[in-house]
């Protein structure tokens, strides 16, 4: 039996793969520290633990779901949006809970794209935008982000694309991953209004904005983003709910509408108890994403200390989770870098060039592990550098 023509070219995720290379060597006994993947280790509230048990031990909440989800967290990402980002959105139009933001980015692609439309992808960027995107019949096509252009799109490269004209969905993550760069309000505007000229769709994926952050942007913030954008948003990283799969997207109602049409028929809702917690998670005040902040900069001091070890190249004010670092020119590429540390020192640190040809020159490290462990991949590190100068 063949595979689906969809599916050519479609490689499986690299984690994937890597992981279970990992797996192998710690069931070999080398207990690899990984610094690779950005899973927040820390949990959730709590209260928001509290509300799941209490909501789950009733007899009335496991029944299907509304495909537009529950009331009570639609109302709650209303409120969320107002009070952080200052964006007004109508909780029974404008909303729609994602069983995960990485769902969303597929809804959407499913929704717009036919076969051989375009779509501006980021490079650097999340490997699920270019996938996702040809997966649904879309021809990527890559603008670069460089580090002399603080890694924010050259609108002058744009204009000069030839297809630009047949250009459907373009996707935009700020603060950017695996960058770390944060957003600019002139570039929004630039964004919007370059949307508007060319009848572009912006899918502006925005799950990074509270970690390390101490501003939270929205792109919906925009004057007249509404006609041109739709923002993913997620409580995986800002709320320690990654394995809870909670998302949202938010837009015109038109846009939210269209989108559902596909939704709806890809899944059943959401469990009930879990949107309830989710609604008790948005609630949380700023004392939470201090204290959080608070564990992930001294974790950011000590990869810094492992960069630096390593003689890669960094910038201090990198948002989100992961410290994106260029690596010494000794090394071909980051997979050279990465490997090495791995096979050597039973560290795993994450290749840049997973996230596209221009990050190459560049790996990612995660601040999802303790400072134990990232004390301990230093000390190994260095004891691999002693080894081999013996």
């Amino acid at each position: 039996m063949e595979t689906a023509k969809r599916l050519d070219g479609i490689g499986e995720y690299y984690f994937s793969q890597k992981l279970r290379e990992i797996d192998a060597m710690n069931k070999a006994g080398k207990n690899v520290i990984s610094l690779g993947i950005g899973s927040p280790d820390l949990p959730p509230h709590p209260d928001v633990i509290k509300v799941l048990q209490e909501e789950s031990a009733k007899p009335n909440t496991h029944a299907y779901q509304s495909y537009k989800g529950s009331p009570v967290l639609r109302q709650a990402f209303a409120k969320w949006y107002k009070k952080w980002y200052k964006v007004d959105l109508n909780p029974d139009t404008e909303l729609l809970p994602l069983i995960g933001s990485k769902e969303g980015i597929m809804h959407i692609c499913m929704t717009y794209l036919n076969d051989g439309d375009f779509v501006l992808i980021p490079n650097p960027g999340y490997p699920t935008y270019k996938s996702a995107a040809a997966i649904a019949g879309g021809k990527c096509i890559e603008y670069n982000l460089t580090k002399e252009n603080n890694w924010l799109p050259d609108f002058k490269e744009l204009e000069n694309n030839l297809y630009l004209n047949r250009v459907k969905l373009m996707f935009v993550n700020y603060p950017h991953m695996p960058t770390g760069q944060l957003p600019t309000t002139a570039m929004f505007e630039q964004l919007v209004a370059f949307a508007k000229k060319y009848n572009i769709l912006i899918v502006h994926d925005n799950p990074y904005s509270f970690i390390l952050n101490d501003m939270p942007v929205s792109m919906l913030h925009t004057t007249g983003a509404k006609d041109c954008v739709i923002e993913l948003n997620s409580l995986s990283k800002s709320h320690n709910m990654a394995g809870w799969r909670i998302g949202v997207l938010s837009g015109a109602k038109e846009k939210i509408d269209e989108v559902l049409r596909f939704k709806s028929n890809m899944d059943s809702g959401m469990f009930l108890p879990l949107q309830l917690a989710a609604a008790k998670a948005l609630e949380l005040e700023q004392d939470w994403h201090d204290s959080i902040n608070a564990i992930y900069k001294k974790r950011r001091t000590k990869v810094f200390e492992l960069l630096a070890l390593l003689q890669c190249g960094y910038t201090t004010d990198q948002a989100g989770m992961f410290v994106w670092a260029a690596i010494p020119t000794t090394y071909k590429d980051g997979y050279a870098l990465s490997d090495e540390v791995l096979y050597n020192a039973h560290v795993f640190i994450t290749p840049g060039g997973i996230f596209g040809s221009a990050g190459e020159k560049y790996v990612r490290v995660s601040l999802c592990c303790t400072e134990e462990n990232i004390t301990a991949a230093i000390q190994r590190i260095k004891d691999s550098k002693k080894n081999v100068a013996v």
